[in-house]
């Protein structure tokens, strides 16, 4: 499906995070460790590609819209020797939203709403939360992003925003895909319909 490069770097760390609450479209900051996470990304980035290939501007940047993103994007890049400003805003690869469960973490959900918590627990890539959007929707979304792609990129982006492109791009099954683990500040490289962890 993507005939070019996609550099994906999820943003850093923040404390709803480490709360395990569902962020979605809030705009929460990074937090401390999410800054030395995110510096670490454009180091691995700039040792991946080459201060070359990175200062010659083979490599579009896009970054999702919220805060934590931006952020990450602009000490990434830092990190490699860049401007920090110099990058793309795209709304398509904003994370994922949760509807009327932004800001709870998964205890509360279930005590909330049983039914559809164990509903989402057995069909994630297919369930909506009220309000909110499923993986599949997730999916469709960035379709005419990845389309709109025309040559190699590095992209900061969201956890569910990276388990869709591993189902779209990576190979990797949409029910396993919905449930892969995403560390905050890492590097996944999609190319050659598959990916690979930097």
């Amino acid at each position: 499906m993507l005939a070019h490069r996609l550099v994906f770097i999820r943003h850093g760390e923040t404390d709803w995070n480490v709360e395990g609450r569902l962020q979605g479209q809030q705009d929460i900051p990074l937090n401390a460790r999410g800054r030395h996470q995110a510096a670490q990304a454009g180091k691995t980035t700039l040792k991946l590609l080459g201060r070359e290939a990175l200062e010659s501007g083979a490599y579009k940047f896009i970054c999702s819209p919220l805060g934590r993103a931006r952020e990450t994007m602009e000490i990434a890049r830092a990190a490699m020797g860049l401007p920090p400003g110099g990058y793309a805003i795209d709304r398509l690869v904003e994370e994922l939203t949760f509807g009327e469960w932004e800001g709870l973490v998964w205890p509360e959900v279930k005590a909330r709403a049983p039914e559809a918590a164990n509903w989402r627990e057995g069909d994630k890539w297919n369930f909506t939360p009220p309000g909110g959007e499923s993986y599949a929707m997730l999916a469709a979304r960035l379709t005419p992003w990845l389309e709109s792609l025309t040559g190699d990129s590095i992209v900061v982006s969201h956890g569910g925003v990276a388990r869709a492109l591993m189902a779209m791009l990576g190979g990797l099954p949409q029910q396993r895909a919905a449930l892969a683990d995403i560390w905050q500040g890492r590097v996944i490289v999609f190319a050659n319909d598959r990916y690979d962890w930097v």
